[in-house]
């Protein structure tokens, strides 16, 4: 099969042919139809995973059809249309058996763990676990940008979040993550605030909900600017960024007895970040980490989906083919592009 592939973290990937996988027992094969382009795709690429073991195919949200099945899977066949969360769960530990399957004892992570989706195929073990049937409505280049960034907000909105119809939320980044928590806040009722360094991300921020932007660069400063829009501070705030600045802003912008919930990664240099723990204290803030979704969580995201509640293909900026993915791969930590961009293995 086809596939990226590089050898050493910040060495230019390359496309090349390598050995088509085969289905564990439990496992199945799936021919990849479109896969989404992610910054942990650009972390891994730079080394700050420990989890990767070189070489690597990256590749961690994605959709395509079953070609090959494991002799041990029950629930799917060949040729179903499905799609994979990036945290994919060993379906037996004590976790997964009381449905936490996204913190899995031992999960393992296409694009990280393990090969992934920049590629013709993509083997998943576990399936009867991890595999989620799609709608046949649903454009797999749809399916491919709820994988990571847009099922991980849902779950940040709300189930850890907790949001409510009329609550204030504040959203610290307009990236892919952002403008997902954005989108689902609002579907939710909830009155958002997005906070970004660009123009044109907080003009989508609009586009897809909130009611109040920010532009940090503008004001001088981000808290007291969340507060006054707000009266008094956000019921809820996310950091879709991860980096110490707006982790700590996120917090700091909450009302009294406020939930904050880190979604943006926190890695490498940003890995300690300073925390208002004061603040903490004083005021009962809440502060929750959201990483992905379990596969079972994935029906009442899809039902939002099907019933027009919610819209990701909104957020789908370009469709690429694996060539054109390597410079944007390895371009991610310059570039700051509005809309997801999709691979597409077939071009």
């Amino acid at each position: 099969m086809k596939a990226m592939i590089f050898e050493a973290f910040g060495e230019r990937p390359e496309i090349r042919e390598v050995p088509d996988p085969a289905p564990a027992p439990d496992g199945v094969v799936i021919e990849v139809k479109a896969t989404g382009l992610c910054r942990s795709d650009w972390h891994g690429w730079m080394g700050h995973d420990s989890d990767i073991r070189l070489p690597h195919v990256p590749g961690h949200e994605f959709s395509g059809t079953i070609a090959a099945v494991g002799r041990d899977v029950r629930r799917f066949r060949i040729g179903e249309r499905v799609t994979v969360p990036f945290i994919a769960a060993c379906g037996h530990c004590g976790e997964c058996r009381a449905g936490h399957q996204q913190v899995c004892e031992a999960q393992f992570q296409p694009g990280f763990t393990h090969w992934g989706s920049f590629a013709d195929y993509v083997a998943i073990d576990h399936a009867d676990s991890n595999l989620v049937p799609l709608p046949e409505t649903m454009a797999f280049a749809t399916a491919a940008s709820l994988g990571c960034r847009f099922a991980t907000s849902f779950r940040a909105v709300v189930d850890q979040g907790r949001v409510r119809g009329g609550e204030w939320v504040a959203v610290h980044g307009s990236g892919g993550v952002g403008l997902s928590a954005i989108m689902i806040a609002a579907a939710e009722g909830a009155r958002v605030v997005a906070v970004d360094v660009a123009a044109d991300k907080l003009a989508l921020a609009r586009a897809m909900g909130a009611e109040a932007t920010v532009d940090s660069r503008e004001v001088p400063d981000v808290v007291e600017a969340v507060r006054a829009i707000t009266g008094g501070g956000a019921h809820l705030s996310i950091d879709a960024l991860g980096h110490p600045e707006t982790c700590f802003n996120s917090i700091a912008n909450l009302r009294r007895r406020g939930r904050h919930v880190q979604v943006g990664l926190m890695l490498a240099d940003h890995a300690t970040p300073a925390i208002p723990m004061a603040r903490v204290i004083a005021h009962e803030l809440e502060i929750y980490g959201s990483h992905g979704m379990q596969a079972w969580r994935y029906d009442a995201m899809l039902a939002m989906i099907e019933a027009g509640k919610l819209h990701p293909e909104r957020l789908i900026g370009r469709t690429i083919g694996l060539a054109e993915a390597v410079p944007a791969l390895t371009g991610m930590g310059k570039s700051s592009q509005t809309g997801i961009a999709i691979i597409d293995p077939r071009l």
